[in-house]
């Protein structure tokens, strides 16, 4: 059974953000003007922006363009609509919005597929403005980039089937079997503190091969960053739900140059902005919050 294609548009309400700088003209996606795209986000471009000390804005500026990094993979935070080439979800929102505080409209920038594990070298060498893509903070990665935000708390979850009452969160999985991608954190987690038994537990390359087994009865729950999850339970509300109960925390961050301090005190700005005025939240219940799962934004963490 195929898992459904997600919508070719979101119904986004009209949004806008007046960013530090003059308020300027305002900046959205274009796409599917049908009845699954009544309104695509829009945000204002600020004008005649500053920020002073940073050199990434200094060449960003300068070329008069922004490339940033994303996943495209990754139903309702970041992915590739096969049908229109557009990017879509959550994290390309929070992208296009901190562009347009910068003072760039969607025209002037490119979005940029990179994998996992080259986005320290994307950043460091400088084929990334920045990186949007469920970029956990840790201290590790702290040594190579600097984050701004974080503007999403994640958490390993568990995705299950809609009629499924019968897990309730990790202490009820002994007896299901539980699906991840290979080598990933989540699943071995589940492996380290026997949340299954080792019988029980099923791995491949993809989240979606996990996601067609779950579908098919073949696996009882897939595991992983619960904003991921949500994603694919958004794709198929009437068959999947999230469980709701998280077992770890991963805040999302904004992946920025390690020294440019500026430029990311500016995104902290625009990413607080956001969240006061209440866009963050118009763009949350857009995209990831189509799965039914509610969530709040998080405390940025200014260093």
């Amino acid at each position: 059974m195929k898992i459904r294609t997600l919508a070719a548009g979101l119904l986004v309400g009209a949004l806008t953000l007046t960013a530090c700088g003059k308020e300027g003209t305002p900046s959205g996606g274009t796409g599917d003007t049908g009845t699954n795209a009544a309104a695509l986000p829009t945000y204002t471009v600020a004008q005649n922006v500053d920020v002073a000390g940073s050199p990434t804005f200094a060449k960003i500026k300068g070329a008069g363009k922004l490339t940033i990094g994303v996943k495209d993979d990754q139903p309702g935070l970041g992915q590739k609509n096969a049908t229109t080439g557009k990017f879509e979800g959550f994290d390309i929102e929070i992208a296009k919005m901190v562009a347009a505080g910068l003072g760039f409209d969607e025209s002037k920038i490119t979005f940029t597929t990179v994998d996992s594990a080259a986005r320290e070298a994307a950043i460091t060498n400088g084929n990334v403005d920045y990186y949007v893509g469920t970029y956990t903070i840790t201290d590790k990665r702290k040594t190579q980039v600097s984050f701004a935000g974080p503007y999403f708390m994640a958490g390993q979850d568990l995705l299950v089937r809609k009629d499924d009452t019968s897990i309730t969160g990790p202490e009820t999985l002994k007896g299901k079997k539980v699906c991840s991608v290979t080598g990933s954190t989540p699943i071995q987690r589940v492996r380290d503190q026997q949340l299954t038994e080792a019988t029980n537990i099923v791995e491949f390359q993809k989240y979606s091969q996990c996601v067609e087994k779950l579908i098919t009865k073949e696996v009882d729950a897939v595991t992983t960053d619960d904003a991921i999850l949500k994603g694919f339970a958004a794709q198929d509300p009437d068959n999947l739900k999230v469980v709701g109960k998280t077992f770890s925390q991963e805040p999302y961050g904004i992946g920025l140059p390690r020294d440019d301090a500026a430029l990311r005190g500016k995104v902290d700005d625009l990413l607080q902005a956001a969240i006061n005025d209440g866009t963050w939240q118009k763009i949350y219940d857009a995209t990831l919050g189509k799965s039914g799962s509610a969530a709040t934004p998080p405390a940025i963490q200014r260093y």
